[in-house]
């Protein structure tokens, strides 16, 4: 399937699923795979990468299911525990899922130093995966540097999640150094997670321009954050789908940040295996 342009980051769930004991919130409401494709082809977007929802925890079944349904417009990433053996990784692997995320946000940092963690980033290395970060951005350089010291490679949610300002933010500030890794990549998107209010637009083209400069877009990507959970009342997938223009006005470079670099990041290659 040709790809004109990949949603990097989105969830899909429905009420009634088993729920982590842990969790800030629980929807109220569904958020399909059929509602969900058809805002992809409703704004032109070939393909999508769901992410396991952290209020669902470490049981990824219906995000496996949902992958099956559609292996050639779907990749996933999944949330696990560090025990999660090389056979179970692989049969992920195999229904789509391409990296593990770590969401962190209200959460103490697990010590990612500790061997049972050191060896499922070996698994995860050795399988080509990507670790995706979701914290604040005061814990960006401790959790990430311990995936980069892993040799992984590394994806980094919704900017960063700086403060209410970039500057000073020590993390956001680690986050642009990290660029000259080559192995760093960060998804512009859910801007509505870190800035509100009248200085919200500017605070977050500032931050899409200094990443721009930082990584180039050859590592930075795009993602609508559907169905914006905690924050539809304020934004939609139109809404979402609308602001890369606005941080990124560059049309070869959207394209690059669009299509391109997910295609590679995320595994849409051609005649991979999920679209044969």
């Amino acid at each position: 399937m040709k790809i004109t342009a990949i949603d990097s980051h989105a969830h899909v769930f429905t009420r009634g699923l088993p729920l982590a004991a842990v969790r800030r919130h629980a929807p109220d409401y569904d958020a399909t795979l059929a509602e969900y494709l058809g805002l992809l082809d409703r704004h032109g977007v070939s393909h999508g990468v769901l992410v396991q929802p952290s209020f669902l925890g470490t049981d990824n079944s219906f995000l496996l299911g949902t992958l099956r349904a559609s292996p050639q417009r779907l990749r996933g990433v999944a949330v696990v525990d560090p025990e999660t053996s090389e056979d179970e990784l692989k049969a992920m692997d195999d229904a789509g899922i391409c990296g593990i995320r770590l969401n962190l946000v209200g959460l103490p940092l697990p010590e990612l130093a500790r061997a049972d963690w050191q060896g499922l980033l070996e698994r995860v290395h050795a399988l080509g995966w990507h670790v995706e970060l979701h914290c604040e951005s005061f814990a960006l350089a401790a959790a990430g540097q311990a995936v980069l010291d892993a040799g992984c490679q590394l994806v980094v949610d919704h900017f960063g999640r700086p403060g209410a300002a970039l500057q000073p933010d020590a993390g956001f500030a680690w986050l642009l150094q990290q660029a000259a890794t080559g192995r760093v990549w960060v998804k512009l998107s859910a801007a509505y997670r870190n800035w509100a209010g009248h200085s919200a637009a500017a605070l977050s083209h500032e931050a899409a321009q200094a990443l721009l400069r930082a990584f180039g877009p050859e590592r930075l990507v795009w993602g609508s954050d559907w169905p914006h959970t905690q924050h539809r009342e304020i934004v939609d997938y139109s809404t979402a789908h609308a602001d890369l223009a606005a941080w990124v006005p560059d049309a070869a470079a959207r394209t690059q940040i669009l299509c391109g670099t997910p295609a590679q990041l995320f595994k849409f290659n051609p005649g991979d295996k999920h679209d044969q």
